[in-house]
């Protein structure tokens, strides 16, 4: 569960609204860096979006994996992260 879901729901709304925006853009034979620089605005707002999830998680979750002092739960937790990362460093 997202903890700050305010956050995390503006950013994907903007992004999504520039995606539509962009989509218009495409449809209307617009300049090519002006579509490119929207799409950029676009990629940054779900970066953003995905940044804001990954705090929530461990500012809550890990930490109360933590808190409970299972150590099952928090390693499979950290390899979870390690995974997202790792697929974000390919992004």
């Amino acid at each position: 569960m997202a903890h700050n879901v305010d956050k995390v729901t503006i950013a994907m709304k903007k992004a999504q609204s520039l995606t539509n925006k962009v989509m218009k853009m495409l449809e209307d034979n617009r300049y090519c860096i002006d579509i490119v620089q929207q799409n950029l605005a676009t990629i940054g707002l779900l970066r953003s979006a995905n940044l804001a999830l990954l705090e929530g998680h461990v500012n809550h979750c890990v930490t109360d994996a933590a808190k409970e002092k299972d150590p099952k739960k928090l390693e499979e937790m950290m390899q979870e992260l390690l995974v997202v990362i790792n697929t974000a460093q390919k992004k």
